[in-house]
Order: C-alpha cells, then structure tokens, then sequence
C-alpha cells in the first residue's frame, strides 16, 4: 500500500488492508514481494493529485510486471477518464463500499493482460465504511476514528463534496464500540476525525438530529458517551468548522482531560470579504471572537488552523487582514496552502485570479510569522511537566540516546515533536523509553518546532508539581 492524502484516507487505506487479509491475502510493506502494489491517492488539490499520479507513473516503470490498483479520492473523482485513459493502472477502484475490494482484487488477478481496459469499480456513497481494522500506519497505539464522512458545507474552493458526497454520521453507540475495541488492544491516542466534526449528526441521511432534547449539540452527547469509558487515553478532535463550532464541548473538555484541549479549525482567511466568498457565514470578528471565547474557558487549550493564499479576488488589503488576523489569534500552529483551482467547485469559474507566484509569495510570509508566534507560544511551556507518547527511539552519540514522542497539544504528523534526552546507562529509561509506551519529562527548551527534554526517573516524581 502506497498511502497519500489526509488521515481519512489513511483510514480508508487501513480498512482495506484489514479486510483483503481477513479474506485470505498477505500484506507485505515491500513492494518487490508484492503481487499488487495498491496507491490509495489523494484527489484534493492539484499538487496532491500529481503526487499521487508520480507514485502510479513511478510504481509502474519500476514494476512492468506488477498488478496496480489505483484507489481513494483521485480513483473516485476521476474514474470515468481513468477507465479508457490510465494504461498504467490495471484496476481503479473508489472510495464508496470499502469492503467490495476483495471481489475487486479477484477480478484484478484473473485480468490477463494491461492491454485489458483498466477496471474500475465505483459505488455509491454511501453512510460511513467501518471495518474492524488489524492493521494501523499510526505510529504505535495511536490512530484516527472517522466519525463523519462527506461534507455539506459547500466551501466555494472544495471538492470534497464532489468526491466524497454530503455529510452521514456514525451512531454514537457504533463510535463508541470501536473505541473500547482499540483501547482494549493497547491503543492510547484516539483522534477523532471527519471533513467538519462540528456537524457531526446533522446530515441529512442521520437518524440523530442536530439537537438532543436539552439543547446540546450530538458532538458533546458522543464525547460525554466517550467520558464515562474507564482507562488511561486521549481523545483528539481534528477539524471543526468554525462557522457552527459546538461551544458546548468546552464543558465535556473542561471535566474530563482525556478529552484533549486541542483544536483544529481551519479558519482558511482573516478578510470577511474572502470568507464570504469562500461560501462562509462568519467573518474577522466572529472568529477572533471564537478564539477569545475558547481560551477564556480553557487557558491551556493548543489551537492550530490552516490559512488559504491566493484566493480569487485576494487584494493586498485582504491578505493583510489575513496578516492581521494571524498576528491576532496568534494560534500555536498553522499550515498554509495556496489556493488550488479545482474543477467542479463554485470557485472554479470566479474571476480575478491570483498569480501563482503572488500566492506562493504570501504563504511564504504567514509561515514566517507562525514559526515566531510557535516559538513564542513553546517558550510558555518550558520547565513544565508531561506525559509524551513515544513514537520512535534513535541511537545517539556517545552515553546518550533520544527518542521522539509528543505530548497532548501535538496532534500526529503536523505539529512538532518531544526529543526525549536519557542516558543509555539508565535502566529505569530504557526499560521505560519504548514506541507506543507514556513516558514523563519535563521541557527543557525549544528547538525550532520541537521541544527538548529530559526523562524523570521514579526518584523525581515528587517534584511533578
């Protein structure tokens, strides 16, 4: 398997594999063992979708021989063209019923030659494809929980709905037994993900509907389900729309710190202008306001967002209020990405583009504040005490030896990283120190992105506060 894309691709990506080795076949990570070599691509922007088209291209000319599968969004969005245009893959298959990919292979194997049309499978999208997964690409005891899929928000610039359709929720109860299956397996880190959290329960096709009988939203109704399980874990939420973010969570964070203060809303723009044009409802203000309101009921809460360059229409004024609104809430990390046309969204036939190199230019300069204001926001958490999670050990120079983990304000794979310093005579860390196991340190100092820090042997415990 060749994985690209977001984390609720990489779920999809697991789900197949659990599922073609429940129904007999071998995974193997080498892809000179393999019979099929699966590329299960991303189909959001354009350069993810070269990306994904480079590793096909790539994977053939190393493999002439080989079976190759095209699957996920690039697979689902463009399956049609792929049929009787993409010699190089021998099978394209979407990210509709998951679990139809086993027959799919069949007919991937009999197939007797790539001078054969290219065999698709696309199916309806339909509710959210759940599979008992065997098979993570987390780093030890951590992985994602798809709790939604689709989305109905309709950004002008998306194409997610294109590819993935309107938004269907799971059952709590259905959520919830997945997450007692993975904690009883040893899973610590759980991040719960969706296109737009926030609208968990509100689909159309959702048999719950957006407000339970108090009031509440049915994000705060899963999450205080999620509360009353027993056991040492985290619970991450990734991705809320900050249009209808679900105020009422605050109050299931603030009473169970298993539930993560952590946030990741992706504002994409600090121009209201630019926002309504994004096909949003909210604006500057309201979102700084957000901001305010969040850290007032949870002053430690770690905030990440992602802003967009280069929208249609993006004046210098526009970006400096982006600039501005940046400067403002002042998040603990950012991403940003220059705006992608993409065919099939709303956005797509708009006018006053933006030169590339412009865009490119003004991502530029946002990423260069954020690393100041990630630094200065790092700084505040030096000489103060955490659980990190171990992800990998590297074998240091001399007495020394390090690994690297993240504590709860670091979501998996964007954020920076915990460098865990012991010294390799130390029984008590090495025993310790292990992938998928909690240890505690105190930070050091900042290193770039990362933070430095030490391990507290059992003597030490009595200064943890």
């Amino acid at each position: 398997m060749d994985q690209h894309g977001c984390a609720k691709n990489q779920v999809d990506g697991e789900i197949l594999i659990s599922k073609l080795i429940d129904d007999g076949y071998e995974f193997t990570d080498n892809s000179d063992a393999a019979d099929v070599i699966i590329i299960n691509s991303c189909g959001f922007i354009e350069s993810a979708k070269k990306e994904s088209l480079d590793a096909l291209y790539n994977t053939r000319a190393a493999y002439p021989k080989k079976k190759i599968i095209l699957a996920g969004c690039l697979a689902e969005r463009y399956a049609k063209i792929f049929k009787d245009n993409l010699p190089e893959a021998d099978g394209v298959f979407g990210n509709g019923d998951l679990l139809t990919i086993s027959e799919f292979m069949k007919a991937i194997d009999e197939k007797k030659s790539r001078k054969n049309k290219t065999i698709t499978k696309i199916t309806e999208q339909k509710g959210v494809c759940c599979y008992n997964r065997k098979h993570f690409m987390n780093y030890k005891n951590s992985c994602y929980v798809k709790i939604t899929e689709g989305c109905s928000n309709h950004c002008s610039f998306c194409a997610i709905p294109v590819i993935r359709g309107e938004l269907r929720s799971r059952p709590v109860k259905e959520v919830v037994n997945e997450i007692k299956s993975l904690l009883k397996q040893g899973i610590f880190e759980i991040n719960l993900i969706g296109q737009d959290l926030a609208a968990y329960g509100t689909g159309v096709t959702d048999r719950q509907s957006f407000k339970n009988e108090d009031g509440s939203s049915q994000l705060s109704l899963l999450l205080n389900e999620i509360s009353k399980l027993k056991g040492n874990f985290w619970i991450r939420l990734l991705y809320i729309h900050p249009d209808h973010f679900n105020e009422d969570i605050l109050k299931c964070i603030e009473k169970d710190p298993r539930i993560l203060a952590y946030f990741d809303i992706p504002f994409q723009s600090g121009d209201t202008e630019i926002i309504h044009s994004m096909n949003r409802t909210g604006s500057k203000e309201s979102y700084i306001s957000l901001v305010k309101k969040i850290r007032s009921k949870l002053p430690e809460v770690a905030l990440r967002t992602t802003l967009m360059t280069g929208f249609p229409g993006e004046t210098d004024e526009a970006f400096n209020n982006t600039l501005e609104f940046l400067q403002t809430i002042t998040p603990d990390w950012s991403g940003c990405f220059s705006y992608s046309r993409e065919e099939d969204t709303p956005a797509y036939k708009f006018k006053n583009k933006i030169a590339k190199k412009i865009s490119k230019e003004r991502a530029e300069i946002l990423e260069s504040i954020q690393e100041k204001i990630t630094e200065t926001r790092l700084k505040k958490r030096i000489n103060k005490f955490y659980d990190v999670l171990i992800e990998e050990l590297i074998d240091g120079e001399d007495d020394t030896a390090f690994a690297i983990g993240r504590a709860w304000f670091q979501a998996p794979d964007v954020d920076g990283a915990f460098v865990v310093r012991y010294e390799k005579d130390d029984k008590a860390a090495v025993k310790a120190i292990k992938p998928g196991r909690v240890v505690y340190v105190k930070a050091d100092r900042v290193s770039g992105v990362d933070i430095d820090s030490y391990f507290i042997k059992d003597s030490e415990l009595n200064i943890k506060k």
